[in-house]
């Protein structure tokens, strides 16, 4: 129970700056770390070195420098010699596949979980922290080989959450829809994280954090409301086996 995570819904609320609404609580998580190991995955190859770039000068009011993994002629001694590891947004399955390529998803968890490495995720980077990347958004628009991912967490996140539209003409399903199929066939909790909040966890300790709440889903119970600052430590136990009444008190 030794995790550092740093979970973000996304990069980019709507009237500020990348990042901009997470920089002090970024700079809380690092603490004294100044170095960054960046992975890129989740955008066309062509696009790592810009990308790189754009956290590198999200993060400088913070004094800290970015190394992209595609630099690295090594990327698992480059995992292993990292403090901080930073996987960022774009399409969960390219980044997956890419991971699994690179055959770093049991080191990474074993570094994270001995407390050895912090690990920062945004959007498809978050995704990556759950058992599996089956609540992301995303198209498959590549293949990986399964949907196991770092499994940091016991429970699922669906970033980028959006309630229901009740005035919307829209007639497809909605996220809360697909979520329901999803705990229909499923029974693990899945929290869906707005624009605007982050997960942090310190060992046993966890906490929605952010500027915007979240909606926690679990089955054959009425998806709850999560405000900032809630702590959700419990659900780091065993959130397939809480009922409804033990599910309230710790609400």
């Amino acid at each position: 129970m030794r995790q550092r995570l740093f979970l973000l819904s996304n990069s980019t609320v709507f009237g500020r700056q990348y990042l901009e609404h997470a920089l002090a609580g970024l700079k809380d998580f690092l603490g004294d770390e100044r170095s960054v190991l960046f992975v890129p995955y989740a955008v066309a190859w062509a696009n790592y070195d810009g990308y790189t770039a754009h956290i590198q000068a999200a993060l400088a009011p913070l004094s800290v420098m970015v190394r992209g993994m595609h630099t690295v002629s090594d990327s698992r001694h480059a995992v292993t010699e990292a403090r901080v590891l930073y996987v960022g947004g774009g399409n969960v399955f390219r980044l997956l596949k890419t991971l699994q390529q690179h055959q770093l998803l049991n080191l990474v968890r074993e570094r994270v979980e001995a407390g050895e490495l912090r690990y920062i995720g945004a959007s498809a980077g978050t995704n990556m922290a759950c058992p599996s990347v089956r609540t992301t958004n995303d198209m498959p628009i590549v293949q990986p080989s399964s949907f196991e991912a770092f499994g940091l967490l016991p429970f699922q996140i669906n970033p980028h959450y959006l309630d229901p539209d009740p005035t919307s003409t829209h007639q497809g399903e909605t996220r809360a829809t697909r979520i329901a199929e999803f705990l229909e066939e499923n029974d693990v909790a899945v929290l869906g994280m707005r624009e605007g909040s982050w997960l942090q966890r310190n060992g046993p300790a966890l906490r929605l954090e952010g500027v915007a709440g979240a909606r926690l889903f679990m089955r054959h119970t009425e998806p709850r409301e999560i405000a900032p600052g809630i702590d959700l430590s419990w659900l780091l136990e065993a959130p397939a086996q809480f009922d409804q009444r033990q599910f309230d008190r710790q609400m």
